[in-house]
This record gives C-alpha cells, structure tokens and sequence, in this order.
C-alpha cells in the first residue's frame, strides 16, 4: 500500500486504478459535456459572507460540545484528538482537512494499517453517526479553506482519476456536504457517478437559494443518521470510469471487469 506516507491505497487498488486511467479516461474527457461555473456577486463574496455568519456562532455554540469531544477522544484513542488527511480543494490546491478522530492507528503484522472496519472503535461509529467527527471542519471553514455548502473534498489521489468535468467540482471551496439536488439513481449509476454529477450541478447552479435549500437539507440529513451512514460508508474508493465514461468505484468496477482484472493480477505474480 501506499499514498505519500497514507497507507490507504492498495496495490490491487492503483493497478486497476491505473487500467482504467490509460483505457477509459480520454474517451471520458472526450465524450463529457463541458461545465460552465456560475460567477455572480454571490459566489466572488455573499458565499463567504454567508460561510462566516453561519461558522462563527456555530463554533462559540458547539465550543462544548467539541470540549467533550476531545476528552473523549483522549480516553478512548488517546492524541492526537485530531486527524488530518491531504484533500484536493479549491481550483485543486490541497489543503490538510481536520476531523476527531474515529478509528486508532493500528497496524496488521506486515506493518500497514488495518482495514478502516477493524480499527474504527465503538466510540467512533457513534461520533460518526452523528457526524460528530466533522465539526472540527469548522476550522477549515474559518481559515477560508472550505465552505458550509460545496463539494466535499476528495483524497488527492482522485486527481489524477477523474475526467475534466469532474474536476471542475473544484471550481467552487469544499464544504461540509454538498446534498442531492438531482433526480439520478445511485443503483442504476453507482454512488460516484451521482456525486459527481449533483457536484457538477451545483457549481453551474450556484446561488444564495440553492445554498440556503442545500443548508436545509443538510441539517435534515444530520439528524437523518440512517442517511448520513450510507454516504460515509460507500465502502471503496473511485477508480476511474468506464467505456461510457461512468465513474465506477473499486467494488463496481472489479464486479465488471472480473475477468480482465483477475488476468491483470496473473500477469504481475
């Protein structure tokens, strides 16, 4: 495994990863529409005006509750309280995003990190239920880093994956979620295929309503933690696309491609 120190992609992961890169990606930049991101008084200043109006008081309010946290975290996992992770932000310049942490730093008897599964602790699955382990991304929201509504920021190593028009999901700051506004099915697609597209969506559609029906929606979708678990746990990564320029994670994209990855792992033992 590897990643710049992160112990999170897997030898099978970027081979396939790769695969998909050098067959799928140009025919997906190629057959994409173009994205045309929304400019307006809003989003060069109302937006963040926005962001700090809400950040500010949400912060002096929560300031307890982030108190708890961290004695918790001390007594459950011990330091540090907090977990930063390298994430692609805005127009793609990388930023360490901020969260308490959820899982321990275990390692199997090869010395690399077990899976996400085997070292999240009780205490962890609760705070991520609730969505507890975001609020330390108030801190990048106040540095200027991420917004309260906008894409959520993505493990560098999607960069590289991922067509010209989902990239320009970075044309906009991050945000703490970014909820669905588009009628697509996530069985029939896949859940990145409809994350990226209600992505692309926002940054054509941008505007004060959007963010305030967005911001709605996301306090729906905090206390609706059935929700909030199925889009924190997708269970794989985003690999690439296929033939039709369909985002695909690992699990879907192994499912299809069963017989060519199975020879590709033959071919490297």
């Amino acid at each position: 495994m590897s990643l710049q120190g992160n112990n999170i992609i897997s030898e099978e992961e970027e081979r396939i990863a790769q695969h998909l890169r050098e067959k799928n990606l140009g025919n997906a930049n190629r057959n994409s529409e173009p994205v045309k991101s929304k400019q307006s008084f809003y989003t060069r200043f109302g937006k963040r005006a926005l962001d700090l109006l809400v950040s500010v008081p949400a912060v002096l309010v929560l300031s307890p509750v982030c108190l708890v946290l961290t004695a918790a975290n001390l007594i459950d996992m011990g330091a540090p309280v907090l977990y930063r992770q390298t994430r692609s932000g805005y127009k793609g310049k990388d930023f360490d995003i901020l969260k308490f942490r959820s899982m321990k730093n275990a390692v199997g008897k090869d010395g690399r990190q077990l899976p996400a599964d085997q070292r999240l602790t009780k205490y962890g699955r609760f705070i991520r239920r609730f969505s507890l382990d975001e609020l330390a991304n108030f801190i990048n929201i106040l540095k200027g880093e991420m917004s309260i509504i906008g894409p959520r920021p993505l493990p560098v190593f999607y960069h590289e994956r991922m067509s010209d028009r989902h990239h320009m999901r970075e044309a906009v700051r991050p945000g703490l979620e970014c909820p669905r506004m588009i009628d697509l099915s996530e069985e029939e697609l896949g859940y990145y295929q409809v994350q990226f597209e209600n992505d692309v969506w926002y940054v054509e559609n941008i505007s004060f309503m959007t963010d305030v029906k967005m911001l709605l929606a996301l306090v729906k979708m905090v206390f609706a933690s059935g929700e909030r678990s199925k889009h924190a746990d997708v269970g794989t990564f985003f690999v690439g696309y296929d033939e039709s320029g369909q985002a695909l994670s690992l699990s879907m994209a192994k499912e299809r491609y069963a017989e060519r990855f199975a020879e590709l792992a033959e071919a490297v033992r």
